[in-house]
């Protein structure tokens, strides 16, 4: 991962387990972050707390865009370019969603990062072990 997607991880929030995760697990850390300042974002957005509700969404883009910045073009073909869609399908949704105060846009990114977030559990096993070989 590169740096980029540490320092996004940085401003969701200090978790002891960062310096002795793997690769792969700091991956799952950022796409957790990401789920998790999006609904908050829904709930300042319910209160109409705007200030918070721009600030949640403001961490969600850069998290994701931490993600995005952590492909691997080279090496991930179809599945990197397809990410990347998605990533920043996410972040021009949340953009919009700010703007016009749409928690269906918030539900739409959840939906996508939550997907992600799924496949991404999916493949730890396979993940771990081809690091380690």
């Amino acid at each position: 991962m590169g740096l980029t997607g540490a320092l996004a991880y940085n401003n969701v929030s200090a978790t002891s387990g960062v310096e002795d995760a793997d690769p792969h697990m700091l991956i799952q850390m950022l796409i957790d972050g990401a789920i998790e300042k999006i609904n908050k974002a829904k709930y300042f957005m319910s209160e109409n707390k705007v200030a918070q509700k721009g600030q949640h969404i403001s961490w969600a883009i850069s998290i994701i865009n931490g993600l995005q910045a952590s492909l691997d073009h080279d090496k991930g073909g179809e599945i990197s370019s397809n990410l990347n869609a998605l990533y920043e399908f996410s972040t021009t949704t949340l953009l919009n969603a700010n703007i016009e105060n749409d928690v269906d846009k918030l539900d739409s990114v959840l939906n996508v990062m939550n997907n992600i977030r799924e496949a991404w559990q999916g493949i730890r096993e396979q993940a771990v072990n081809n690091s380690n070989s």
